[in-house]
């Protein structure tokens, strides 16, 4: 949340929160809401159905926990155990935790409890915490279902329905789990729907979801953030390894945030690093939960320089003035790039978005120049030396798929693989582990908010097109 130069903004004071919400939110550092907290905290407060398009880092958690928090506590009431009084869905698991520690830091003067869960750790913590009070739920579609399955779960006193990042759940194929969901709560309630875009998919959603909603939209749909300097080096796909930790190095850059195409390619791009005594580590899906909690928490700190990702692993990542985004490779998908570079410049700061580009992923560019409107700088860089021979050994799985012949490449929306058989979601999965000791997987469990107070560089050596 920032504090921008205008001096008819209104204060958090301005909107009609609870006290104890306007310690929490001082105590936070912030003063002014950032625009979607000025539209949609009003409207939620009043009770009303919120449609909001807002892009990542423009504070909208915080647009729905306060109002969420305010309403809660307005209406006092004693849940019986397992029974959440508000429901908030999202895609992943990282946002779920993300999502839940907002709710704990501005609800910890008020005596509410909430609770986050998702797959990929110990399910027994959660079947405890259900036993005991549980105002706020905040979950991933399908550990949800596993504990409505289970019976460990009563959804019948839901007041209040978040759907986060609904564009997101709907690309990774959640639809009909939503739908189940849906079935099981009151009709007579409150939803708040969130999204990156108003698609023609979104708002036929919200139509059979919202009653007579509320409209906010801060951001023209896939608009790249103004603060964010973005640029491109043409770089050979065998030499971006090796060139990436160049700029590591002549820039100083101490928190990187890295994307690549594939989970193997994160992997072999990590260890890469890693040899060149560069901290590195890689998230994503087959990565256990401890790992991927221990390792985001490792690069908030500062002590890992650079986090390598994948699109589905990196959404929920929100931290404050990250300065720098790698595209390893570009997305196939250029809606993507926005998200990618929405992880930086956010909260008012700037940032810059680096992307490596071979000759191979030129399409990708240009679609991507088209969709936000503008030309990316080409940088050449100093100092990189291209080395003479291409290891006979360069992984075939970090290489850029050969562009569609027919045009752009599509969103493989509906939650099937290219094959046409249904694609299990990320972030999603049954209990294979145990729950991580590592900061952020506190939040499996409850949380009860009163305990806590260049073109030179593109030559003829660009490699040859490889397999997804």
């Amino acid at each position: 949340m920032s504090s921008p130069d205008i001096s008819s903004a209104p204060a958090f004071a301005d909107l009609g929160l609870a006290t104890p919400l306007l310690r929490a939110i001082q105590d936070a550092g912030y003063s002014t809401p950032t625009p979607i907290q000025a539209q949609a905290i009003p409207l939620v407060l009043a009770g009303g159905d919120l449609l909001a398009a807002a892009q990542t880092g423009t504070g909208k958690t915080a647009g729905f926990t306060l109002p969420i928090l305010h309403r809660l506590m307005a209406k006092p009431l004693t849940p019986k155990p397992g029974r959440p009084r508000c429901l908030i869905l999202v895609p992943t698991r990282e946002l779920a935790a993300q999502v839940e520690e907002s709710v704990q830091t501005y609800g910890k003067h008020f005596p509410l409890v909430s609770m986050v869960m998702f797959g990929g750790v110990n399910i027994n913590p959660q079947y405890k915490a259900l036993k005991g009070r549980v105002d706020i739920l905040v979950a991933t579609p399908g550990r949800l279902l596993d504990h409505v399955g289970q019976r460990t779960v009563d959804l019948s006193g839901v007041e209040i329905l978040v759907l986060d990042e609904a564009d997101r759940m709907l690309d990774m194929g959640f639809i009909r789990d939503i739908r189940k969901v849906i079935a099981l709560i009151p009709k007579q309630r409150q939803t708040l729907l969130f999204s990156a875009t108003f698609s023609e998919e979104i708002r036929t959603l919200a139509n059979t979801l919202l009653n007579n909603p509320g409209t906010v939209e801060v951001a023209r749909r896939n608009t790249a953030s103004e603060l964010v300097e973005q640029s491109v080096h043409l770089v050979p796909q065998a030499h971006k390894k090796e060139f990436l930790a160049h700029l590591i190095r002549h820039h100083n850059w101490q928190q990187v945030l890295v994307f690549t195409r594939t989970k193997h390619g994160a992997n072999k791009l990590a260890e890469k690093l890693l040899k060149d005594r560069i901290p590195a580590a890689a998230i994503h899906g087959n990565k256990s939960q401890a790992a991927r909690t221990r390792a985001l928490a490792q690069f908030k700190d500062g002590t890992l320089q650079v986090l390598v990702a994948t699109d589905i692993a990196a959404r929920g990542i929100d931290i404050d003035q990250l300065p720098q985004v790698v595209n390893f490779e570009l997305p196939n998908i250029p809606e993507d790039y926005v998200h990618r570079i929405g992880r930086t410049g956010r909260a008012g700061t700037t940032g810059a978005a680096v992307s490596l580009v071979d000759n191979e992923e030129m399409g990708y560019l240009k679609d991507i120049e088209r969709l936000i409107k503008r030309s990316i700088a080409r940088v050449v860089v100093e100092g990189f030396v291209m080395p003479e021979t291409v290891a006979a050994h360069a992984d075939l799985d970090d290489r850029r798929p050969p562009r569609p012949a027919g045009g752009r490449g599509q969103p493989n929306r509906g939650g099937q693989n290219r094959s046409g058989a249904p694609r299990k979601p990320a972030g999603e999965g049954k209990s294979t582990g145990k729950p991580s000791s590592q900061p952020g997987a506190r939040s499996h469990g409850p949380t009860r908010h009163t305990a806590r107070p260049g073109a030179a560089l593109l030559g003829s050596g660009a490699p040859k097109k490889g397999r997804d």
